[in-house]
């Protein structure tokens, strides 16, 4: 990993530079807590098919994982407190996705293009869905959307092709 120092004294990764298809992420380096994944830290990776993300991490950058056409799995700790935009764009193999309970926001194009992504459930520490989130996943059947939701951006669902369900409560 590259790697570098932030303010409060823990680590944020900024680059992979393995070629393992099986990452888990290490919760400490250096005798120092891992508690974010950089901006496009593992984008375009090939190799990489499964992901886990320790419980010390609790921001995922913008584009960290994104282009990792092979990614099928991703496994998220409750420390997770927000998705970047573009996070997962072009996951083309991702089947499903849990968003941790303690997420409160999810970027725009976080999902974009996931286009093997069947299902969705958005936790209820989210109030609001971005822009494009979801747009492109032409594999989504199902999504429910939780009373927390007041508010869903344009194009959120957009070339959700196979989309036959939408659970939309009154608070938004």
């Amino acid at each position: 990993y590259e790697y570098s120092l932030l303010d409060d004294g823990t680590i944020e990764i900024s680059k992979y530079v393995g070629n393992d298809s099986d990452v888990t992420i290490p919760d400490e380096i250096d005798g120092k807590k891992v508690t974010s994944i950089g901006e496009w830290a593992f984008s375009s990776l090939l190799n990489l098919t499964n992901i886990t993300i320790p419980n010390s991490v609790i921001n995922i950058g913008n584009g960290a994982f994104s282009g990792c056409t092979n990614l099928t799995n991703i496994t998220m700790p409750n420390s997770i407190k927000s998705i970047g935009e573009t996070v997962f764009l072009k996951c083309q193999n991702l089947v499903n996705v849990t968003i941790p309970n303690s997420v409160t926001s999810i970027g725009t194009w976080a999902f974009s293009s996931c286009k093997s992504l069947t299902n969705i459930t958005i936790p209820n520490s989210v109030t609001v869905i971005s822009n494009d989130v979801f747009a492109l996943c032409s594999s989504l059947t199902d999504v429910i959307i939780p009373n927390s939701v007041t508010s869903i951006a344009q194009l959120a669902f957009s070339g959700c092709d196979s989309l036959t369900s939408v659970t939309i409560p009154n608070s938004v």
